[in-house]
């Protein structure tokens, strides 16, 4: 059996944004390895295709990877709740970094 860690981020997004009217919050969910390499994620994004594409980006990297990660989400997604998607990534990683 691995030994993993299960990690989440929150963020808000805007108040017109189906995620808050349905959520309140966006949150974003790891599952990572001891050395921060992501092996599953999800979130509570209310489409099927977006949470796909968030999990897509986060595929194969290591949570620790701010500047990388970043810059894919931006580069990449071009929605009303991105800025939600790096905040959460970020709280995310700031919990991990607490446990190390």
């Amino acid at each position: 059996m691995k030994n993993t860690l299960y990690l989440t981020g929150e963020a808000r997004t805007s108040s017109d944004n189906a995620i808050t009217k349905i959520y309140g919050v966006f949150y974003l969910a790891f599952e990572v390895d001891e050395d921060g390499e992501i092996i599953d994620s999800d979130s509570n994004a209310t489409l099927e295709l977006t949470r796909k594409f968030i999990k897509d980006i986060f595929a194969g990297k290591n949570i620790k990877d701010q500047e990388i990660i970043t810059d894919e989400i931006q580069r990449r997604c071009n929605a009303s709740s991105t800025k939600a998607i790096i905040s959460a990534y970020k709280d995310a990683l700031q919990r991990y970094k607490n446990l190390k």
